[in-house]
């Protein structure tokens, strides 16, 4: 009998205890490499979050409004994901992934070794930040194509949990580096960049699995996911005002070092590890609107929280008020995966998928890279307050927009005749 392609096995079942005999096998195989790579890159991102705005403020002196001007070059590799991966078309989602990986480590190792020098760190951060978001949407591409049917969301919650622990590591390694053992910033990037050459090398292991076999889609563009566009954008106005001035509003105005934002960093992991399977469950149970509303929702208490608690409440309540605020919006962040589901719901076919994850990101850095600037001005101009309650009103926006959410049941039945008007380059 001949034996089934992998690309096959990964779509007609949820997981491993849907397969039998060699299907079984192979299918553990690829999730176990997976996996395994998300966690020594979940490591990776564990050091370098917790340590690089630090970095900047120890070394660089740098301040509120320099740094939302550093995020337009972070995050320019961002908005080009998408003709990054159109360009690389012929290379299957699983490699690309490796050579990502691979990047992100030489960016990381470039970030040891820059000392004081400003343009040297840039361009290490670049090198870095073109890594890290060309393997944004792969990574969910290749977890989808691994789940298939109905249980997509479970799937990427666990794997979320694996990945969870990783971060604790990594969290850990700065806490206990920099408390305990004096480590350097060059040392803790060396270390981020070794997890990171680690992940590159799990990945060649990895088999091309579903579409991702076979050429891709340079691009893709439909006006039936125009919402999930929409969210996207949103998406990346929220995640960078967090990014940027987030960790800066605890360094800055509370003064916490990076042995503490790595312990806030601790705590969120920890936490995640129930809640991402939790979350994915919901996904699959509630649904995708359900799920996004009820994210949008809670921003507006954190976004207001983080922004007012120093004037509202004293010393130490208005810092554990920030503390809490900075733990949830952590968590929060997983709800990218129902933003990744969603779309893999509406897909008019499988093929969409990678390519429309890729331009979501496009799509949502190029808010990226616009917002710190203007909130770096906010922040100078008015004060740190208001650049989190602009946030809040956006967090507003996406309920409204989340409460579009449709779903048909199975893959989104799609007209033809949209088919033949829109044209996939």
């Amino acid at each position: 009998m001949r034996e089934r392609p992998l690309s096959q096995v990964s779509r007609t079942s949820a997981n491993c205890e849907a397969l039998t005999g060699p299907d079984t096998i192979r299918w553990r195989r690829q999730f176990l490499l997976f996996a395994g790579a998300i966690c020594f890159l979940s490591a990776t991102g564990g050091i370098f979050e917790t340590t690089f705005n630090n970095f900047l403020s120890d070394v660089f002196h740098i301040s509120a409004r320099a740094r939302g001007a550093l995020e337009f070059p972070r995050e320019l590799p961002g908005f080009l994901v998408a003709l990054f991966s159109g360009a690389l078309f012929f290379v299957s989602e699983v490699r690309l992934s490796a050579l990502a990986a691979f990047i992100n480590c030489l960016g990381l190792w470039g970030l040891s070794s820059v000392g004081d020098r400003y343009p040297a760190m840039v361009v290490s951060m670049v090198v870095w930040s073109t890594g890290s978001h060309l393997f944004m949407p792969l990574q969910g591409s290749i977890a989808l194509s691994l789940a298939g049917g109905n249980r997509a969301g479970t799937l990427l919650g666990t794997i979320g949990a694996y990945s969870t622990f990783a971060v604790i590591a990594g969290c850990g390694v700065v806490w206990l580096g920099r408390e305990y053992l004096h480590m350097s910033y060059s040392a803790l990037f060396v270390t981020a960049a070794a997890s990171a050459a680690i992940a590159s090398l799990t990945l060649t292991r990895m088999q091309p699995t579903g579409s991702a076999d076979k050429p891709r889609a340079k691009f893709v563009w439909r006006r039936a996911y125009s919402l999930y566009y929409v969210l996207c954008v949103l998406f990346g106005v929220r995640k960078q005002v967090f990014i940027t001035f987030g960790p800066l509003v605890l360094i800055k105005v509370f003064g916490q070092p990076a042995e503490a934002i790595a312990k806030l960093w601790i705590v969120a992991s920890i936490l995640g590890i129930a809640f991402k399977p939790l979350l994915g469950w919901m996904i699959d149970q509630l649904g995708e609107r359900f799920v996004l509303m009820g994210d949008a929702l809670l921003l507006i208490g954190v976004c207001l929280g983080y922004g007012l608690g120093r004037k509202l409440l004293p010393m130490p309540y208005s810092l554990f008020l920030a503390y809490c605020c900075f733990v949830l919006d952590m968590m929060l962040f997983a709800m990218e995966m129902a933003r990744s589901t969603y779309l893999d719901k509406i897909a008019v076919s499988r093929e969409d998928v990678g390519p429309s994850l890729s331009m979501g990101v496009s799509i949502n850095h190029a808010a990226s890279m616009s917002v710190p600037s203007l909130g770096g001005f906010v922040w100078a101009a008015f004060g740190y307050q208001w650049v989190f309650v602009g946030a809040s009103a956006v967090a507003l926006i996406t309920l409204m927009a989340s409460s579009l959410i449709r779903v048909p049941p199975g893959r989104a039945a799609i007209a033809e005749a949209e088919l033949v008007e829109e044209k996939v380059y």
